[in-house]
């Protein structure tokens, strides 16, 4: 059963800190790279990449991170780059996303790429990745405006795994994951449904407190929000 603290839809910040802890199941990034997703992530990144026939010319930077690898990032870059800008682009150990494997840094290829801060434009190759990466079930995690709801400075480069249709609707709204955990609390499960088309079947979401095992007429996703309940998303043909 999914816990709480598990799933593709955990929201992990400086207040909710990762309480699962267990090492994901891992997979390259993308084709040839070292860098390494939670499979799932792993296989709609590399089939984004392959649509835009990007695959070498945007590159994974940093993908699935262990606590003590952040610790080490997290120390570097105080050391190196002081306070102020550390807690601005770097979480905490135990609070980034990197621990989940379900964020990626990307990057425009370069000879030299900064690893905390890579390029990754608005235009080009990059512009056209955006436009589709909701398609393939990812968000710009830390979009420019959203500081104060984030907790982290504008991150053009960071993308959350959050699957489909999630991803969809969030870029459609302009919500953040912590807005979008909280608007989500006014779908309760099974009483009222948030309805929604995506890819020739119909997703019914909502947000539950607790959740048992049952069976469905229709497929069901279950995640954590890692705070205080579950998002469940069933799919369904269209009427």
């Amino acid at each position: 059963m999914v816990g709480v603290h598990s799933g593709c839809l955990v929201l992990v910040n400086a207040r909710h800190p990762i309480r699962d802890t267990s090492r994901p199941a891992l997979a390259p990034a993308a084709p040839g790279s070292g860098v390494l997703l939670e499979k799932r992530a792993s296989a709609m990144l590399t089939g984004a990449l392959e649509r835009l026939g990007a695959v070498g010319e945007i590159v994974p930077v940093s993908g699935y991170r262990s606590e003590a690898e952040q610790r080490e990032i997290w120390d570097s870059s105080m050391a190196e780059n002081g306070e102020d800008f550390t807690r601005k682009f770097v979480a905490a150990p135990g609070c980034s996303e990197h621990q989940t494997g379900l964020a990626i840094d990307l990057a425009l290829r370069a000879e030299d790429i900064d690893f905390i801060r890579p390029d990754f434009p608005y235009g080009g190759v990059c512009g056209r990745f955006r436009e589709i990466a909701p398609d393939y079930g990812f968000i710009e995690r830390y979009p420019a405006g959203k500081e104060d709801i984030t907790g982290i400075a504008a991150e053009p480069w960071h993308f959350r795994y959050v699957g489909r249709p999630h991803a969809r609707l969030m870029r459609d709204m302009g919500l953040t994951l912590e807005e979008y955990v909280e608007f989500l609390r006014g779908y309760p499960y099974p009483g009222r449904l948030l309805s929604t088309s995506n890819g020739g079947y119909d997703a019914l979401i909502g947000f539950a407190c607790s959740y048992e095992p049952e069976e469905h007429r229709a497929p069901c996703q279950v995640s954590g929000n890692n705070v205080d309940g579950y998002i469940l998303t069933l799919w369904r043909l269209p009427a």
